[in-house]
């Protein structure tokens, strides 16, 4: 049975993947490369998921992907590259707010790296990499899987150097067996509501549970802009199967939602579920964006500044040949609004955790 390679373990995807994959009988055996101060962590996460699947089984191997050879001691990277056949990059810094400088050495240089690793795979079968939809910077209109092009400028640094990492990783196709998946954000299961951070949208449900307080609850600007957010077990679900699947081979896939809802009804919905009641009146967005610029306002509300350039972005991605593939597996995305109260449910029962929430700066 095929042993597969991991970075980013033990974060949440990582790890909700190898469940999957024990879970599918798709392999028995991991192998997942952490950083020395993750070591703890990732120990626990280990042997949480072995008691789960006590015939699998999980080697932590300390490394860094940003060095030649991921870092790893030289015995062991002869004793397990004849062993990997599937490899899962996962490994990246996902912050919004990121430095250029660390997001660079991290999603590119790391990515890089772990390219040159992938090259030196003898019986490997499928390289899984992680990118996001949003490699497409502030280029608007229909977005297709197969484009990979420079926009005009990027949002935040994150969305730079994720396309710069695709860039190489693309570079890959004509030599190594590979999948790119592209993601849309990610939120918690649609059935249980479980994730380990509070970002993305989870942002607006701080907002909201900050502001409830007063008499009316504002929307935030005009905006006509779609948002697109996917349930972590999409992601599972699918890219499992993408994995094993010979048609998602040399592909770039968008696992977005085919059917996003527009960003006033997402909000509308979250300030209904978090209030019992409608938002009314609107905000201008110039007076929300500036506000967002003073720390003590970002930190007081739980938002991120740059969340606010995802409301007013009017651009749809194409999932054309990723919704082919995976028709094959019965694989749909679950619908963003009608699966909305059990992520609410899971933010408000934890949501004075100090652990789930993103520092704001």
């Amino acid at each position: 049975m095929k042993v597969h390679f991991f970075t980013g373990f033990p974060g949440f995807i990582s790890s909700q993947l190898i469940r999957s994959l024990f879970r599918n009988k798709q392999t028995q055996q991991v192998i997942a490369i952490v950083l020395t101060g993750e070591t703890i962590k990732a120990h626990h996460e280990k042997n949480k998921i072995v008691n789960e699947f006590p015939n699998c089984s999980i080697r932590i191997v300390e490394g860094d992907i940003t060095l030649p050879n991921l870092g790893v001691d030289n015995q062991v990277i002869e004793e397990i590259i004849p062993q990997i056949e599937v490899l899962w990059h996962l490994a990246a810094i996902y912050d919004l707010a990121v430095p250029r400088d660390i997001a660079w050495k991290v999603n590119v240089h790391g990515t890089t790296m772990v390219n040159e690793f992938v090259r030196s795979l003898p019986n490997l079968k499928r390289y899984m990499y992680f990118s996001t939809a949003y490699v497409a910077g502030t280029r608007e209109g229909l977005l297709r899987e197969s484009e990979l092009i420079r926009p005009f400028a990027f949002k935040n640094y994150y969305e730079e150097t994720k396309y710069e990492a695709e860039l190489r990783v693309e570079d890959l196709k004509s030599e190594i067996p590979l999948t790119i998946i592209r993601p849309g954000i990610v939120r918690g299961h649609s059935e249980t509501g479980e994730t380990i951070k509070f970002d993305g949208p989870y942002f607006f449900l701080n907002l909201v549970e900050r502001l409830k307080c007063l008499p009316i609850i504002p929307y935030i600007g005009q905006s006509t802009s779609t948002i697109n957010v996917v349930p972590v077990d999409y992601i599972l679900n699918a890219s499992t199967f993408l994995a094993s699947e010979q048609e998602a081979e040399g592909k770039t896939l968008h696992l977005t939602d085919p059917n996003p809802h527009p960003v006033q009804e997402v909000y509308r919905t979250m300030v209904k579920l978090v209030t019992n009641a409608y938002p009314k009146g609107r905000l201008p967005f110039a007076w929300a964006k500036l506000s967002l610029q003073i720390p003590f306002i970002r930190r007081k509300l739980g938002v991120e500044q740059e969340t606010l350039d995802y409301l007013t972005w009017n651009a749809t991605f194409d999932t054309t040949e990723a919704q082919k593939i995976l028709q094959k597996g019965g694989i749909t995305c679950p619908d963003f609004i009608q699966t909305m109260p059990k992520m609410i449910d899971f933010y408000l029962a934890h949501k004075e955790d100090t652990s789930y929430q993103i520092q704001i700066k």
